[in-house]
């Protein structure tokens, strides 16, 4: 039986704790690893950089909202709803505004 060729690949932590990992030289060589004595994330001592992954800006409510009815929609139940409550229809009763006459 013959083995694969190998390559000893290192890395350092953050820690500063360097280590080797064996990998076959046919092996996409990861450019982080984990370190072995303190869990900690090791970069490779071969210059290898890690892919910068493309974030997605965070999506707020109104990002939200806005996928699914218009600004003009939005405005048109947001009147609604005022008239409502306004008129003592919807809403916690301290808020109804008494009428006269």
């Amino acid at each position: 039986m013959e083995f694969a060729a190998r390559q000893q690949v290192g890395y350092r932590c953050k820690q500063g704790h360097e280590f080797e990992i064996t990998m076959s030289v046919e092996a996409d060589i990861p450019a982080v690893w984990e370190c072995p004595r303190c869990g900690s994330e090791g970069l490779s001592t071969a210059g290898i950089l890690p892919e910068e992954k493309a974030e997605k800006p965070a999506r707020t409510h109104w990002d939200m909202l806005l996928e699914r009815r218009s600004e003009a929609e939005l405005e048109e139940i947001l009147t609604e709803r005022l008239d409502l409550l306004r008129g003592g229809e919807i809403g916690p009763a301290h808020l109804h505004r008494t009428r006269k006459g």
